[in-house]
């Protein structure tokens, strides 16, 4: 019998561009709360959704384990639960009316939640909690389980004779070294192993060193970290890589901070802390060209293991990153792909389209920089409205039909933009075609230098350069027969 189950409403099945890509992570967020309540004396499990097929799965678990409170802690450090999936929403509600069923307090802490917490009130969840939620968890348990009153615990919004209660959020974790480390055994890693291996990738866990962003680009939402900055230090990171290189044989990690070593000299000091415990490691991060540029900060990274970092691009506008408040050049994008690339460390764009008032020339803008510097990869999207944002606020008014995403695929556009959802699909696939067809042109290049340099990637890539021109070319027509047709 268990005091809690620790669940998430991610399924990577239900979203099929992610798990075609056969790279799934471990839900993170979830196994630092339940570590964290573990280390304050619960009787804990985790009933682990990602690599499921169907949420009425969790029942004969919650039969068997008997808990009674049943906590729904999605990982924060996903980006994609940022995203609010309708379908993950629905595998959520599901979860909830289960174990309600089962007589369990059920407890909910996820970004959607944060954001739409009257809907998952009225689906069932006793509590749900705002923000970063580990102390403000521990603390409800704590007076659930001595049956006292929870109603001044901050960071909850529940419901009391028919009215919702909205306490303050709670301050956010500021030594971040307090935590103990994610709870890596309650969870089987093997499945995840076998998924990448069978996909031909070298097996990779995920590990975030910070919390939040102090950034302020108007179109990201930060429901779980907010805006302040908290970082592990360089000696818990390693002692954490350590741990998972003696336990699991891993030695290739996702990164997954908003942004990747701001704090000054972190960067540096990680690097000699991996070498000071003997270390070899690869991993990729995301982070921005600005703090890329600074100092040595390329150079270690790349001394570090950094094989691949992505960028938030976004745009080859200048207009159109600061009208998002990006506060970078595009210059900056430029040098730092240059630098990158140097010290032989790929790098890959995210970018976005359709942000408000986006012109013709600012989407040809963005192509060409794409064509000129030629990423190793690119991410590329639609502007996507997410409560909390200023860009939110601007077009919160087109909402009404619908306000997510169903899956990370969707693409649809939310809200009245310059073009409309089928420009766009069209738009992105035209983007990459081009883009591959600049890659293949590079890899060209390469093979007249030295025709034993290219890899077996790179020699597909010039094959499939008599497909992508004709597709491409055929694609910008149907893009310029679309332009006029925003319905």
């Amino acid at each position: 019998m268990l005091d809690i189950v620790f669940s998430h409403s991610y399924y990577y099945k239900f979203d099929v561009k992610q798990w075609k890509n056969q790279t799934p992570y471990p839900p993170l967020g979830t196994l630092y709360a339940a570590s964290y309540l573990r280390e304050n004396g619960y009787a804990v499990g985790v009933f682990d959704a990602n690599l499921l097929d169907d949420p009425t799965t969790i029942q004969p678990y919650l039969e068997e384990h008997k808990p009674n409170i049943f906590v729904l802690y999605d990982d924060g450090f996903n980006y994609l639960t940022k995203m609010c999936l309708t379908t993950m929403r629905e595998a959520a509600f599901e979860m909830i009316k289960i174990a309600k069923n089962l007589d369990c307090h059920i407890i909910v802490c996820s970004s959607d939640s944060t954001d739409h917490y009257e809907k998952y009130l009225a689906a069932g969840a006793d509590f749900v909690i705002q923000g970063e939620g580990e102390i403000s968890l521990k603390e409800l348990v704590d007076a659930l389980s001595n049956n006292e009153d929870a109603s001044q615990i901050k960071g909850l919004v529940f419901e009391k004779d028919g009215e919702i209660i909205k306490n303050p959020k709670h301050p956010v974790l500021r030594n971040l070294d307090e935590l103990p480390m994610p709870a890596w055994d309650l969870i089987d890693i093997e499945p995840y192993r076998e998924i990448w291996e069978s996909g031909g990738n070298e097996f990779t866990l995920n590990m975030a060193t910070t919390r939040g962003c102090p950034f302020k680009c108007n179109w990201c939402a930060k429901p779980i970290y907010g805006n302040r900055y908290n970082s592990h230090s360089p000696e818990y990171i390693t002692k954490h890589i350590k741990y998972l290189k003696e336990k699991y044989d891993v030695t290739r990690f996702w990164m997954c901070d908003d942004i990747f070593g701001l704090k000054p000299n972190w960067v540096q000091n990680f690097n000699k802390e991996l070498k000071k415990e003997n270390l070899s490691i690869a991993y990729y991060i995301q982070s921005r060209v600005d703090l890329l540029l600074k100092e040595d900060t390329i150079e270690a990274l790349a001394e570090s293991g950094l094989e691949e970092v992505w960028v938030g691009a976004e745009s080859g506008s200048q207009a159109i990153l600061d009208a998002m408040d990006k506060e970078t050049k595009v210059e900056q994008i430029y040098e730092a792909t240059r630098l990158l690339k140097e010290k032989n460390v790929r790098v890959a764009f995210f970018i976005q389209f359709g942000y408000l008032e986006e012109t013709k020339e600012d989407i040809q803008k963005t192509i060409n920089m794409i064509k000129e510097l030629v990423p190793d990869n690119i991410g590329v999207s639609v502007s996507y409205p997410l409560p909390g944002t200023k860009f939110y606020d601007k077009v919160k008014d087109d909402l009404q039909l619908k306000a997510n995403w169903t899956d990370s695929d969707d693409l649809a556009m939310l809200f009245k933009g310059t073009y409309n959802t089928q420009f766009y699909r069209k738009l992105q696939r035209y983007v990459h075609k081009e883009f591959r067809k600049s890659q293949a042109l590079q890899n060209f290049k390469k093979f007249f230098k030295n025709p034993f340099s290219i890899s077996k990637a790179e020699l597909r890539s010039m094959v499939l350069y008599g497909y992508y021109v004709p597709s491409a070319f055929i694609d910008k027509l149907q893009l310029k027969n679309m332009e006029n047709t925003n319905a």
